[in-house]
């Protein structure tokens, strides 16, 4: 799964994180490198469908982002997309 979208809406459901961080855990989570370009990019897109936003800052000067309601449930329908997907190709590959 290397999609920028799942791939930050999956890190921001563990909680608001940073873009830096947001990195480091996509790395862990997917073994995908996004480069900031590709990051900045999609949380900007994101935040425009509504799909994260911004939050205080705690004393710090990176920008943390969270999860709206909305997010949460795109996430959701899209890794049910995905579970369904995966299903259909171990079916199949049983057969081949």
């Amino acid at each position: 799964m290397a999609d920028p979208t799942l791939l930050i809406l999956s890190s921001l459901a563990g909680g608001e994180k940073h873009g830096y961080a947001m990195m480091v855990d996509i790395e862990h989570l997917s073994g995908a490198r996004l480069g900031p370009g590709t990051l900045y990019g999609a949380i900007s897109r994101l935040e425009q469908s509504g799909w994260i936003r911004p939050v205080k800052a705690q004393d710090d000067r990176r920008q943390p982002y969270a999860l709206t309601p909305a997010g949460r449930a795109h996430l959701a329908e899209e890794l049910g997309r995905l579970q369904r997907i995966v299903a259909a190709g171990q079916r199949r590959l049983k057969h081949a």
